[in-house]
């Protein structure tokens, strides 16, 4: 059965790399975890945005310089629940999308977007306005307005995970990688502090094997080994 599998994604991909630009905690992470979920061929290209000088290799993938991008045979893509789509609905059919007739779909689709649209590029505002700004500008009225929409969103969550293991019912999908990426971010660069159920969310679905892989392949030295 694993071996059909892995001459079935074989046969998709043509045998060829995808490339994915990123590295480390960013919002490639979700890609790389992906990648590993789907048992897909990838190789990481660090790109450090705090860098001096330009990355012109970057730059020429996604001129508009952030991350992550991919190159896949032809295909240039960037942000990462776009990637996200299109490696399942070009690498597909797989558990992680359900099918847009299966009961669970509208919750999946609501919960893959609103990993980085109402929650991800909220926080955005509050990491640099905490850790950029001007001391002044801190604790200004931006970042504590999107700390109060962060909140309100969290509330869909946490109404999800009342009654089912997952966003989308009890099998993971990729909306699970979304939202979980989101919960980290906060928790790590936006001092925001968990419920107990959203611990207990983020403890499963971090503890997935490919979680793990795909935490170790963004780090700088696997990447390079």
């Amino acid at each position: 059965m694993i071996r059909r599998l892995e001459q079935a994604i074989a046969s998709r991909t043509g045998n060829r790399m995808i490339t994915v630009f990123g590295g480390q905690t960013s919002r490639s992470l979700r890609v790389v975890w992906l990648l590993e979920e789907m048992g897909l061929p990838y190789r990481m290209r660090q790109v450090d945005l705090l860098a001096d000088g330009e990355d012109a290799e970057f730059l020429s993938v996604n001129p508009g310089g952030f991350i992550p991008a991919i190159q896949d045979g032809g295909v240039t893509m960037v942000e990462s629940v776009a990637i996200m789509e299109y490696l399942m609905a070009r690498y597909g059919p797989t558990p992680l999308a359900p099918a847009p007739d299966h009961p669970t779909f509208p919750a999946y689709q609501q919960f893959l977007h609103l990993g980085e649209a109402g929650l991800a590029t909220l926080m955005n505002i509050v990491i640099m306005c905490r850790h950029f700004a001007p001391e002044t500008e801190r604790q200004n009225w931006a970042a504590g307005q999107s700390l109060q929409w962060i909140d309100s969103r969290r509330k869909l969550v946490a109404q999800q995970l009342a009654h089912s293991t997952h966003l989308a019912g009890e099998a993971f999908t990729a909306a699970d990688i979304s939202v979980t990426y989101a919960l980290g971010l906060g928790s790590r660069h936006c001092e925001i502090l968990l419920s107990e159920a959203e611990e207990a969310y983020v403890a499963r679905t971090t503890g997935r094997p490919a979680y793990q892989r795909a935490l170790q392949r963004s780090q700088p030295v696997a990447a390079e080994a």
